[in-house]
This record gives C-alpha cells, sequence and structure tokens, in this order.
C-alpha cells in the first residue's frame, strides 16, 4: 500500500523541461575551450600558452596539452637575407665619398713631401740633426739650431743654407702654407738685440723666412713664430736636453677638407 502511494506521488510530479540547459551549457564550454585553443596555436606565446594550458588542464582532468610546435623554415629553400634597411639619403652619401677621397688624397701627398724632404736631408737626419715626422697636422721639419746659428745669433750660417735650400725647392711648386717656429732653452739671454728668449726665437724663425723667400716660396703662404722656451722636447738639466731644445720647426701645414654637412633652407618662417 505504501509502495503504491510512493508511486502515484512520482507520477503525479510535473515533468521539468529545463534539463537541456545543462547539455546546452557543457556545449557551449567546449566550444569556448576550443576556440581559445585555435587562437593560442595561432598565435604562439610560450608563457602565455604555458597558464592557458595549465588553466584548461585543470578544467579537463589535470592534463595539460603540450605546446604545438612550429615548423622550422629558416633553412626551406632560399637562406635568409637580412631585413631590407631603410634608404640612405644618396645626396649625403655622395658628399660623404667626396670627402674621403680628397682625405685620402691630402695625406697621400704629405706622405710625398714628407720622403722627399728626407731623402734630400738624408745625411743631417742620420746625424740626427734633422727630424722629419708626418703628423695630422701636416709635416714637421724639425731642425737642430746647432747647424743655422751661433750661440746667441740669430744669423744663419753659410752651412744652413744646404738643409734650408734643400726644403725651399720642394716647397715652392707646393701650395700648402708654412708655420716656421723658433725654439729656444731656458737658459736667459739679455742682450741689446735680444732682451729675452722670445725676440732671440722669433729672428730666427723670421730668418728661416726670409730665406725660403728668396728661394721662391711666396712670402703669402708663411708665418714667423716665437715660441721661446715654452716647448721644450727634452729636460733643460741637461746639455744634450738643452741642444735639442734650441731648434726651429718648420711646419707644413695639411689643408684637410672641411666635412660636407647639410643645413635645411628655411624660408625665416622655419618652413
Amino acid at each position: 500500500m505504501a509502495g503504491r502511494r510512493k508511486r502515484e506521488r512520482q507520477d503525479d510530479a510535473p515533468e521539468s523541461h529545463d534539463r537541456w540547459l545543462v547539455s546546452y551549457a557543457d556545449f557551449i564550454t567546449l566550444l569556448f575551450a576550443f576556440f581559445v585553443v585555435m587562437y593560442a596555436i595561432s598565435s604562439v606565446n610560450e608563457s602565455k600558452y604555458r597558464v592557458l594550458a595549465q588553466a584548461l588542464g585543470q578544467a579537463f582532468g589535470g592534463k595539460i596539452p603540450q605546446a604545438p610546435t612550429v615548423p622550422d623554415v629558416s633553412n626551406i629553400g632560399n637562406p635568409i637575407e637580412p631585413a631590407p634597411q631603410p634608404p640612405l639619403n644618396r645626396r649625403q652619401t655622395a658628399a660623404q665619398r667626396q670627402y674621403n677621397e680628397a682625405l685620402r688624397r691630402e695625406r697621400q701627398e704629405m706622405t710625398s713631401i714628407a720622403r722627399d724632404i728626407q731623402e734630400a736631408l738624408s745625411t743631417l737626419v742620420d746625424e740626427g740633426k734633422v727630424r722629419v715626422t708626418q703628423t695630422d697636422r701636416g709635416v714637421k721639419v724639425d731642425i737642430s739650431a746647432a747647424i743655422l746659428f751661433a750661440p746667441g745669433d740669430a744669423t744663419l750660417t753659410p752651412e744652413s743654407g744646404v738643409a734650408l735650400r734643400a726644403i725651399a725647392k720642394r716647397l715652392k711648386t707646393d701650395t700648402h702654407d708654412l708655420q716656421v717656429e723658433g725654439h729656444t732653452d731656458d737658459i736667459p739671454i739679455n742682450t741689446t738685440a735680444f732682451p729675452s728668449n722670445w725676440e732671440l726665437s722669433s729672428a730666427r724663425a723670421s730668418s728661416v723666412v726670409r730665406l725660403f723667400r728668396d728661394n721662391g716660396v711666396a712670402e703669402s703662404r708663411m708665418a714667423a713664430v716665437g715660441r721661446a722656451a715654452n716647448f721644450p722636447v727634452a729636460s733643460n738639466q741637461t746639455p744634450e736636453g738643452r741642444l735639442r731644445n734650441r731648434r726651429v720647426e718648420v711646419m707644413i701645414q695639411a689643408t684637410l677638407p672641411e666635412q660636407v654637412t647639410e643645413v635645411p633652407i628655411t624660408d625665416g618662417q622655419g618652413r
């Protein structure tokens, strides 16, 4: 009797029409997961994929899917070429090439001048009385004052003409500017003609410039400078050092071309 009543109560219970929502929710969840996985495969990011894989693994029973394998195409077909660079300013590149070529020619010319002077004065170079060096400024000919002047004097000795005329012969057809510098040791001088080493060094430089002029070097290319004892090349504590410091330097100045820079032209209003 009791069983019959129980069956009657179950039969009388209203039928549920919402059970399809459970299946629909499961289907939507799976569909969402499918699209998430497809998106992850299309744009692989290892760190993001690891987080996604862990989340999906927890949702689907703890199994973590493996990261998709991206095929290596670096060695397929032709070798990879570097990415194209933005086009260079051709006008600026041409100007740079022109500058470099002018600089190369100038340095070659300076080297030729240095070699010719060193060969012309090879005997004095071997004796250590003349030194020829090439720097960024040009070619420097360092001549000991012992072969040019008597002590405390600025008049050129007869033997000095051999060296100086050889230099003038090479430079008279050249176009580079010359700066002739006179240097002394630190021993003071106080005479009527030379109250200090400034006057002595300046007079010695002027004597060399006059000889160059008389041997065909244009005056407009030359300058005479007195340095006194302010630029020693050796110690003034020894006779040998003072002898080295008493010198005349002939600087053949390089004419380095200025590097071309482009400045935009405006109409005064920034346009």
